[in-house]
């Protein structure tokens, strides 16, 4: 290479460089150069959507009572999504438990059987019953989180 290629490179490398330490060692924010706050706060927000919620709901049962249904609360509709969570949670789970090979099954089921053994055997020192495999699943599974 020639020098005029070097002194190209070199320039374009130390210019590469120089962003990179003022991108790192600038002691603000983007946002503190452009002065830019949020439009709204988060409570605005909060209230937007609660709006937004209930004016659907309002629609929703005015089609309901043209159709001479019911209307709906909004503890139904907390309760129609809180079972629909619940269903994709339970879908969710079948499908992982599906995927899962016969050997990784069997790897869990000593590693249950071995925590339950562990489980009982403090439960003896303590002077306490025994607990089952199907008791130790559930609180198991109870413990899980959604």
């Amino acid at each position: 290479m020639d020098a005029f290629a070097w002194i190209v490179a070199g320039g374009l490398g130390a210019l590469i460089i120089a962003l990179v330490l003022i991108g790192r060692y600038y002691p603000g924010t983007g946002a503190e150069v452009l002065d830019w706050k949020p439009t709204r706060s988060l409570e605005a927000e909060a209230e937007l959507e609660a709006e937004d919620v209930q004016q659907m709901l309002d629609a929703q049962n005015e089609r309901r009572r043209a159709r001479g249904e019911g209307e709906r609360t909004l503890d139904d509709l907390e309760g129609d999504i809180a079972a629909g969570m619940r269903e994709q949670a339970r879908l969710r789970a079948a499908y992982q438990q599906e995927q899962r090979s016969p050997e990784q099954r069997a790897l869990d089921d000593e590693d249950l059987r071995q925590l339950l053994a562990a489980r009982n055997e403090r439960r003896r020192q303590r002077g306490e019953p025994e607990i089952g495999e199907e008791e130790f699943r559930a609180e198991i599974e109870a413990d899980r989180p959604q």
